[in-house]
């Protein structure tokens, strides 16, 4: 399995901005979706942001508007800028890669690393 590491984390004021990155070990196939996650009520975690193979990204309702999810192929490194954030954004943020989109059955290729956390208070 591919290890990622996630980071770019930490303690910003409501408004501000953060750009979390996640490196993968082992080489991301580029057709693969990469896709930003953080914990939310009643499920393990749910998806933020994902970024397909050819460029094609969705949101979050919660958060369409105000973060973008970015990838570096040569880097095998996913990025996700968060802007204007609010307190209910505060959260341990994780990635993963594989298959993956809003309402499907997700499989991934990664382990799940430990997350970078993300606080937004004021």
């Amino acid at each position: 399995q591919v290890q990622l590491v996630e980071s770019g984390g930490g303690l910003v004021q409501p408004g501000g901005s953060l750009r979390l990155s996640c490196a993968a070990s082992g080489s991301i196939p580029k057709l693969v979706s990469l896709g930003w996650f953080r914990p939310a009520p009643g499920k393990q975690r749910e998806l933020v942001a994902v970024i397909t193979g050819g460029g094609t990204t969705n949101y979050a309702d919660s958060v369409k508007g105000r973060f973008t999810i970015s990838r570096d192929n040569a880097k095998n490194t996913v990025y996700l800028q968060m802007n204007s954030l609010k307190p209910e954004d505060t959260a341990v943020y994780y990635c993963n890669a594989g298959t993956i989109s809003f309402g499907g059955r997700n499989l991934y290729m990664g382990s799940w690393g430990q997350g970078t956390q993300v606080t937004v208070s004021s």
